[in-house]
C-alpha cells in the first residue's frame, strides 16, 4: 500500500526497523532539546503529515524500550489518526518516571501502525443473544 506522506522535518521518514516490524518508528522534529519533567507530559512535533486512504487509519503507539528505560509513555495510550485528518503528527509524550526526560531531534519516540478498520451502523434491539460468559466482566473469568 503507497501513503502519501509529507515531511517538513529534517529526519528520515518513518520507516520498519526489522522486515517483520509492524510499526515504524516516529521521530521528534524540534529546533532545540525538550524537557518532561517527571510526572508531567509534553506534545512532542514530528514535521510528519500523511494521508491514510478511508477504511485505515494511522495508529501512534508508545515504545516499549522508553516504557522500560525510562518510564515514558503515551497519554492517551494509543493515538489515532483518521483519513480525513492532514495535520502534522504529533506525540503526547507522559514521563511517569521521577526523573526529567530530555527529548532530542531525531530521537525515536513513538511507532506508526497503519490499521484497516470497518465502520459500523448499529441495530437497535431489545436484548442480545445470551452467552456463557453473560454480564460478568473485570475479572469474572479468572486471573
Amino acid at each position: 500500500m503507497n501513503i502519501k506522506i509529507v515531511n517538513h522535518s529534517n529526519n528520515p521518514l518513518p520507516k520498519y526497523a526489522t522486515t517483520g516490524a509492524s510499526g515504524m518508528d516516529l521521530t521528534a522534529n524540534l529546533t532545540e532539546n525538550m524537557i518532561i519533567k517527571a510526572g508531567e507530559w509534553g506534545l512532542v512535533p514530528t514535521g510528519i503529515h500523511i494521508q491514510v486512504p478511508e477504511g485505515y487509519e494511522a495508529q501512534v503507539r508508545a515504545r516499549s524500550g522508553l516504557a522500560l528505560k525510562y518510564g515514558i509513555g503515551l497519554l492517551n495510550g494509543i493515538g489515532t489518526i483518521d483519513s480525513d485528518y492532514v495535520g502534522e503528527i504529533k506525540v503526547i509524550l507522559i514521563n511517569h518516571s521521577k526523573e526529567n526526560f530530555e527529548v532530542k531531534n531525531g530521537d525515536r519516540i513513538a511507532q506508526l501502525v497503519i490499521a484497516k478498520y470497518e465502520s459500523v451502523s448499529w441495530e437497535s434491539v431489545s436484548e442480545l443473544v445470551p452467552t456463557q460468559r453473560g454480564d460478568g466482566g473485570f475479572g469474572s473469568t479468572g486471573k
